[in-house]
């Protein structure tokens, strides 16, 4: 121990730094190991504290060990003697991973033996003064400096930066002078942009759909998939990415992986089959499909069928039914399960090579750290063979035996299981196995056994990571890399399937398509297109355009035109999108007798109300005419039941105020109006809500109006077929929907026109 902080602190770490730096194992013994070497090219006293410096950052940043003594090397012999030379020679050994490396290209891409003089630093600075002196004369010490230092450290790459900075320093002095009182005043910055109506938008409220990570700022998917293939490796490359593990076969299995792929960018979706896909699978989707689509590769959807209790034959079909309504098309549809023989293969393999063993410790997690491991952990291989093949054939009871690996995971975990016995029959494979595989195992291997160039999983498996790594690497078999993205957050719901069944068997909801929930099933029959889903996952905002049915009625009102015949009736032509009349047109009847919505009648004239009072005529939307009031009739309760009006032609009458809309001969129809399912934003939070979730049930999530009117046109629509009603909402046609009534959901509210109150 006192030799170690001898060492460390000979070149020049302080004794507190050292004594840090000997707590981390990993960074004691790298840097332990450099500076060993370095004295060994310069002697005990050769090495400086610039070096040192050097190597202890060299230590702390190598990812591939077997490169320590060539760049402790290089330090001492001073051919990198700036960090930003360091960084490069970094860059380059992670890119050149096969031996030997390639002496005179190393040096060129780490500067080694450039020196910039200070007149050539002056020149540059000098050029890039003069491309800017118009704006900087103009704006002063109020330009953006920085836009000049990035454009001379670019134009002079190996220069010392402090140099560089004062000899920008220098020449914007002698351009501008001294700065001024007006330099000193901050730069007022620009005022955000109002919105309609001269008021600056208000921050928006909390919604039921949130997500991590940087917003996609108006791009398409594509746009910012396409962007996300410059931070991803290209294939054939996995060696450069951060963390990957090079082996002496990492190059010669990626040419084999490039030979089969012939560099095409390779994805998959591998969901289980236990459950319906919820919205946070939608962006899994978006983002495997739609990175092979945007860069003209190829995505798998592969069922990650190892769980033979859970999986349902419906689950299969719902999720590629999901799939394809998102627009998207597997290029294969792959099962874990067709992998069950090789996957047991790779074990047995693993097991000889002593990288696994049978374990008959009870639970499939052991904690990692300073928790002992399994006894059973250092059994020969030749006996956890002989186990693993009792297992396969059935010898051992459920939970008497699993295969363990002998790995400990990032988060901790000891060992994770590869196989365990379940004697349940498997929907495809039948009773031919009784042991099946982990996730932890089979992930990988089927990535590696289908060529995945990019395992693309959500932040919380990045603590499987390095075990993917290993797995691979144990076996000397091709290594896939894993990239992790933000996961989609959802309030005011849950999507866990366990959940999900409690609310179905509870009756909270009615299945796993009920529009309160935020299944994919469940949001396309609530009426939300697959458009507005991958909008929703590129952060472009839910956006949706359907045909426009204008007169409905929620809360009806029946009038009668008293100054029309008994039995009048006339055809009006109605634009199917008012927007737009050139997209076409319905007629619907006009008869003595219609309705409109309640709210558009008050008997008493408020302030600032236009549409139909006593006092105060309402044109009729598309019929030509204007309506004046004349009686009211109402029930024993007092409630207004019935208007009688008359009727004039609107080219004859003074403009009214307000046009509203009406319906006569209507369909009777069911409407159900939905709200958040839960009360508070997080239900599962246990300090928010304390007795679980099914206590923060909302008790109007569902309004349903069983006699709602809706005009005739809407007699012919199919289930999911898209409406808007007007100043009420989007509306989809539900599939309870039968021959004598239709049934709507409710998709999204519109805000009603703040005209007309």
């Amino acid at each position: 121990m006192a030799d170690t902080l001898t060492l460390f602190t000979s070149i020049g770490l302080s004794e507190q730094k050292a004594k840090e730096t000997m707590k981390n194992e990993a960074l004691s013994s790298a840097l332990k190991e450099a500076i060993i070497q370095a004295q060994r090219v310069r002697g005990a006293s050769g090495v400086d504290k610039a070096a040192g410096t050097l190597l202890y950052s060299m230590a702390s940043r190598l990812k591939d060990p077997k490169r320590l003594a060539f760049l402790s090397d290089s330090i001492v012999l001073c051919k990198i003697c700036t960090e930003l030379q360091l960084a490069a020679a970094l860059e380059f050994v992670k890119s050149h991973p096969e031996d030997p490396i390639d002496q005179k290209a190393f040096e060129r891409a780490c500067g080694v033996g450039v020196v910039v003089t200070p007149e050539q630093i002056e020149e540059a600075v000098e050029s890039i003064i003069k491309k800017h002196k118009d704006q900087l004369l103009k704006e002063r010490y109020h330009f953006n400096m920085g836009l000049l230092m990035g454009e001379a450290r670019s134009a002079l790459k190996w220069a010392d930066g402090k140099v560089v900075k004062n000899e920008v320093d220098l020449q914007v002095l002698h351009l501008l002078g001294p700065k001024t009182e007006a330099d000193l005043e901050k730069k007022l910055k620009p005022q955000k942009a109002k919105a309609a109506g001269g008021e600056v938008k208000k921050k928006e409220e909390d919604v039921a759909l949130t997500e991590e990570g940087v917003s996609g700022e108006g791009k398409s998917l594509m746009e910012q998939l396409r962007g996300e293939a410059l931070k991803f490796h290209k294939p054939g490359e996995n060696y450069k990415t951060e963390g990957y593990v090079v082996t002496p076969n990492t190059m010669d299995l990626l040419k084999k992986h490039m030979e089969i792929t012939g560099g095409q960018i390779r994805t998959r979706f591998p969901p289980e089959p236990n459950g319906i896909l919820h919205i946070g699978h939608a962006k899994a989707i978006n983002f495997n499909f739609g990175y092979a689509k945007a860069n003209n590769g190829i995505c798998f959807l592969r069922y990650d069928d190892t769980n033979p209790e859970k999986e349902e034959e419906k689950y299969f079909t719902a999720i590629r039914d999901m799939v394809e309504w998102l627009g998207y098309k597997p290029h294969a549809v792959t099962h874990a399960s067709d992998n069950f023989q090789q996957l047991y293969d790779l074990a047995v393999d693993l097991v000889r090579r002593g990288h696994a063993y049978v374990c008959h410790q009870k639970g499939e997690e052991l904690k990692g750290h300073n928790s002992p491991p399994s006894p059973w952990r250092d059994r020969p291989a030749e006996e956890s063979l002989v186990l693993f093949e009792r297992m396969k054939k059935g010898l051992f009871a459920e939970g008497e035996a699993t295969l363990r690996m002998k790995t400990v995971m990032e988060d901790g975990k000891l060992d994770p299981v590869a196989y365990r016995i379940k004697y349940t029959p498997h929907h495809r494979t039948g009773d031919q196995w009784c042991i099946y595989p982990t996730y932890d195992y089979t992930h990988c291997l089927c990535d590696s056994i289908e060529n995945i160039t990019h395992s693309l999983c959500t932040k919380e498996f990045q603590a499987r990571r390095s075990s993917y790594f290993w797995l691979c690497n144990a076996l000397d078999l091709y290594c896939p890399v894993q990239w992790e993205y933000g996961r989609l957050n959802l309030t005011y719901t849950v999507v866990s399937k366990r959940k999900i069944i409690k609310l179905v068997e509870s009756g909270v909801v009615r299945d796993w398509d009920d529009p309160r929930l935020f299944t994919l099933t469940a949001l396309r029959r609530r009426g939300f297109p697959a458009e507005a889903i991958i909008n929703f996952c590129a952060r472009v905002g839910v956006t949706v355009s359907q045909t426009t049915t204008e007169p409905h009625l929620l809360e009806p009102l029946k009038v009668t035109v008293t100054n029309l015949p008994e039995h009048s009736q006339s055809a009006v032509r109605v634009p199917n999108f008012p927007a737009n009349e050139a997209k076409g047109s319905h007629t619907v009847p006009f008869a003595r007798t219609i309705f409109i919505e309640q709210s558009d009648f008050r008997e008493v004239m408020e302030k600032g109300y236009k549409r139909l009072t006593p006092e105060q005529p309402v044109g009729l939307r598309h019929a030509g005419y204007v309506i004046s009031f004349q009686k009211v009739i109402k029930d024993a309760r007092g409630k207004v039941v019935e208007l009688e009006v008359t009727c004039c032609g609107s080219e004859t009458a003074e403009k009214p105020k307000a046009f509203i809309h009406w319906v006569s001969q209507p369909l009777v129809c069911e409407v159900r109006l939905y709200e958040r399912l839960f009360l508070h934003k997080h239900p599962e939070d246990q300090s928010v809500v304390p007795n679980g979730f099914l206590s923060d049930i909302n008790p109007s999530s569902m309004h349903v109006i069983s006699d709602a009117l809706v005009d005739t046109s809407v007699r012919g629509a199919k289930v999911l077929d898209k409406f808007q009603f007007e100043r009420v909402g989007y509306f989809s046609l539900d599939p309870d929907s039968t021959a004598e009534k239709l049934v709507f959901n409710r998709t999204v509210t519109l805000k009603e026109d703040p005209g007309k109150m």
